[in-house]
């Protein structure tokens, strides 16, 4: 599968992220299948494991048709050979039910005369594949009443959440993340 080629911005992203580079790359290109990439987001975390560090990495790219989510982790099993894991899923634009972007913005009352900035962004996709519960007992709203009102909540579509803040990813990533979002929410139906 190594003919099939990733643009080289994108290519260049995944490598600077230092974690096993010709893998993601070769999965993502697989999924891409040579579809032209619109636009693309990597983004690297680590996350802490008892007395581990074990590391994520997600690819997010947007082509004419399709988001691909791109997911890998490793997998240290003590005593045995280490292993990755790789993942992608593609996603027809068509089926994206909605592209949630936040933005948490420093200094707002400076925002017109650009002196403010984002410090922290979160984009949140939802196709219908996972959907996330959370319930609360229900009351009434008289203090006094101690009778079970059953229970009062949400459901949620909770397909991907990706956050980025400037102090752990970078302004450049943040202001990426912001970039395919918009680009995302106006692909998936935001014209339509």
């Amino acid at each position: 599968m190594t003919s099939l080629a990733l643009p080289a911005d994108l290519r260049r992203d995944i490598d600077a992220c230092g974690y096993f580079p010709d893998l993601i790359a070769e999965t993502v290109a697989m999924a891409t299948a040579g579809e032209r990439v619109l636009h693309h987001v990597v983004h690297h975390e680590a996350t802490f494991a008892r007395d581990e560090i074990q590391r994520h990495l997600s690819v997010l790219v947007l082509t004419a048709t399709r988001l691909i989510v791109g997911h890998t982790d490793e997998s240290d099993a003590p005593g045995e050979a280490g292993q990755a894991m790789s993942t992608t899923e593609s996603v027809a634009l068509d089926k994206i039910t909605s592209v949630a972007l936040t933005r948490v913005v420093a200094h707002p009352e400076r925002h017109g005369a650009h002196r403010s900035s984002d410090i922290e962004t979160w984009l949140s996709v939802g196709w219908g594949t996972a959907r996330r519960v959370e319930l609360e007992p229900a009351h009434c709203g008289d203090p006094d009443c101690d009778a079970d009102h059953g229970y009062s909540g949400t459901l949620a579509a909770d397909d991907l959440t990706v956050r980025m803040s400037v102090a752990a990813d970078g302004a450049d990533n943040v202001a990426a993340l912001v970039s395919f979002a918009t680009a995302l929410q106006v692909a998936s139906g935001g014209g339509r």
